[in-house]
């Protein structure tokens, strides 16, 4: 089994890493949807391309990691189906009529249901620092999605709020399930690669796979690479170092932390391709959710003492 040990403030960047690359995923989907792809087809080849990777990479680096129990079955249809598949199912959707940065500020309401599946699941104490930091890492948000503003321009819907949120009640789901998983002694590539492959699996029929090809055929290699990149830049490298974090720290920091850095991250793609160019709101909301998440890994080592 491959093991991987790292400083604690090095696993405190682990999260905000794997918010930041979710926070890449509104421009892949646009991209792909706009090649005429639905939110199954896009979350299908996505998972597919990365289930794939981890087989062909445990095949020949980590084989003990394919094995789990038959009984263990349901840790992994949990992480699958009711955390990342309904999770990337309604994230797509709110992409698809939300701003970019106000989809990823409704997936960053997932810590508030961290935070309480985690007291009653995990005995994780909801602190006062916890709290206060995630107000103003929420508030930091806020301010980011443009929602305080009125001519902005961004795009919003009912629709899209909607999925928006059940994004992060299942978001948060999905750490439960890992937490649960890596509590039974499996180690973060197995509990990926089964969350993938069971995602792989259940959405293979429902899959637009001739549109998918048209894609890749179009333009071979670049398209190729951008489906490779899709697959593990908001697959494999978020889920792995997430999962990670959450072996080494407990639910509700790691996803207050990661539900932090995506709309940052979201807003500055977002700048940068769809010229959803930031207000001096937005920049300050940006400011101010990295003062939540300084104030918080700041509090990690004051336990730690």
């Amino acid at each position: 089994m491959i093991k991987i040990n790292l400083d604690k403030r090095l696993l405190l960047l682990l999260p905000i890493l794997s918010g930041a690359m979710w926070g890449s995923g509104g421009v892949f989907v646009r991209i792909l949807n706009s090649f005429g792809l639905n939110s199954v087809s896009i979350l299908s080849t996505r998972v597919f391309g990365a289930s794939l990777i981890l087989f062909i990479l445990l095949m020949i680096f980590d084989r003990d990691s394919l094995k789990i129990k038959l009984k263990d079955l349901w840790l992994f249809i949990g992480s699958g189906v009711l955390g990342a598949l309904l999770l990337n199912l309604c994230y797509n959707e709110a992409a698809f009529t939300l701003s970019l940065s106000l989809a990823s500020l409704l997936l960053s309401l997932a810590p508030i249901f961290a935070l309480v599946l985690s007291a009653i699941l995990f005995k994780e104490k909801i602190t006062g620092r916890k709290l206060i930091c995630l107000v103003i890492t929420l508030i930091g948000c806020l301010f980011v999605s443009g929602l305080l503003e009125t001519s902005n321009g961004f795009n919003w819907s009912t629709h899209g709020m909607i999925f928006g949120l059940a994004s992060a009640l299942f978001w948060a789901l999905y750490g439960v399930f890992s937490k649960l998983a890596s509590n039974k002694g499996y180690s973060t590539f197995t509990i990926i690669f089964y969350t993938f492959l069971i995602i792989a699996i259940c959405l293979a029929p429902f899959t637009d796979w001739n549109t998918f090809g048209s894609f890749l055929v179009t333009n071979p290699g670049p398209h190729t690479l951008f489906a490779i990149l899709h697959s593990v830049f908001t697959s494999i490298l978020p889920y792995f170092l997430f999962s990670v974090a959450l072996t080494n720290i407990d639910n509700g920091k790691a996803t207050i932390l990661c539900s932090s850095a995506e709309p940052i991250s979201a807003t500055i793609f977002g700048a940068l391709i769809y010229l959803e160019i930031p207000s001096s709101l937005n920049i300050l909301g940006i400011i101010i959710s990295l003062i939540g998440l300084a104030l918080l890994t700041k509090s990690n080592e004051i336990e730690d003492e």
